[in-house]
């Protein structure tokens, strides 16, 4: 690979680059293998399909980045859909608004409790949120009373918000939800790049001991993370039980498979560091145009779709360990030789104003 390249394009963006490629090859295949692959109604269906995941991969990007994991947003997903549910069945005229901020209200109080016991608990994020991932759950079990929130018993207002559109050109709708899903990726993809609470998460999760050596507040950032996976995670719940109306004990279960997917194939690094927004949505989509597709192509089972999370998983921490920690060695070598020609540079130049 020439140095040119190396200087303009960063190694993780060569596999937000490379996810694009094989995203829009599979679309292409498919599209020959299913009859009217590309019509309205299935391009709704796939972009409405991933705004649940994208939301929740967003709060699980700000997690990942600190080199920690929530295992718990299924079950935060499923408990705050039950619970929001539940409060509509019996409180009359809550307003939308009102009924979304309650449930991101929930959702930041659960991620608040993985934060103390991951950043001042000290226990290792993927056995607090496996614990908490149970726990939760229980929760719903015990306070549903396996009682089903059903769409007949909501607001009517509820069953207008999935059709809702913003936008609509030749059939092809741009959703609320879709459109919901896509601003909080760009917030996150802007928190990253222009606040310091982004850059502190990329520097905690390249070296934590470095960065508290030089004076990060890491414990709060990493509590931060955890609570505002949380409240996305509460947000979706939300749009789960929007979107499907009828919830259950099993509501969102798996959802946090799909999640750490997506956002490993996206090229969020497991180990952290490294990693954005785009690259997640880029993963969400490609996982999302996955499970649909083979579900229309092949009529997969839930037992297939959950191996092929677990190998797309697999290969993407291979891909990072092996082929992109090579175009890191290089990108750092390229870098290294043109600071070091820079400063030869400068030397010359200073050398020759001296002389004159």
């Amino acid at each position: 690979m020439s140095d040119a390249i190396l200087r303009r394009v960063r190694p993780e963006q060569f596999r937000e680059f490379i996810l694009l490629f094989v995203t829009v090859g599979l679309l292409l295949f498919f599209a020959s293998q299913i009859p009217n692959y590309f019509d309205p109604r299935s391009v709704n269906r796939l972009t409405t399909g991933l705004a649940i995941t994208l939301v929740v991969a967003v709060g699980q990007v700000l997690v990942v980045l600190t080199r920690n994991i929530d295992l718990s947003v299924s079950s935060m997903v499923g408990l705050t859909a039950y619970v929001v549910g539940t409060i509509l069945t019996r409180v009359e005229g809550m307003h939308p608004l009102v009924a979304a901020a309650l449930a991101m209200a929930i959702g930041l109080a659960l991620g608040a409790i993985n934060g103390l016991i991951v950043a001042y608990g000290k226990v290792p994020a993927i056995i607090a949120t496996l614990g908490t991932l149970a726990l939760y759950r229980v929760v719903l079990v015990e306070f549903s009373g396996a009682k089903t929130v059903t769409t007949a018993d909501l607001p009517d207002w509820l069953n207008d918000v999935p059709s809702a559109t913003l936008a609509s050109a030749g059939g092809y709708d741009l959703r609320l939800m879709v459109g919901i899903a896509l601003l909080v990726a760009i917030l996150g993809q802007l928190t990253l790049r222009y606040l310091p609470f982004g850059r502190r998460l990329y520097a905690i999760g390249s070296n934590p001991e470095a960065a508290r050596t030089a004076g990060l507040p890491v414990q709060r950032d990493v509590f931060t993370a955890f609570a505002l996976s949380g409240t996305l995670s509460g947000l979706a719940g939300f749009m789960f039980l929007v979107r499907f109306g009828n919830i259950t004990v099993t509501a969102a279960q798996g959802l946090e498979l799909q999640v750490v997917a997506a956002v490993v194939v996206g090229g969020v690094n497991i180990f952290g560091g490294s990693g954005s927004m785009v690259g997640a949505l880029l993963g969400v989509l490609m996982i999302e145009t996955l499970q649909q597709s083979l579900l229309r192509w092949a009529g997969i089972s839930e037992f297939v779709k959950d191996a092929i999370l677990g190998l797309l998983i697999l290969v993407a921490v291979t891909a990072d360990t092996i082929i992109l920690g090579r175009l890191r060695e290089m990108w750092v070598r390229v870098r290294r030789r043109d600071h070091a020609r820079a400063q030869v540079a400068i030397a010359d130049e200073g050398g020759v104003a001296h002389g004159a």
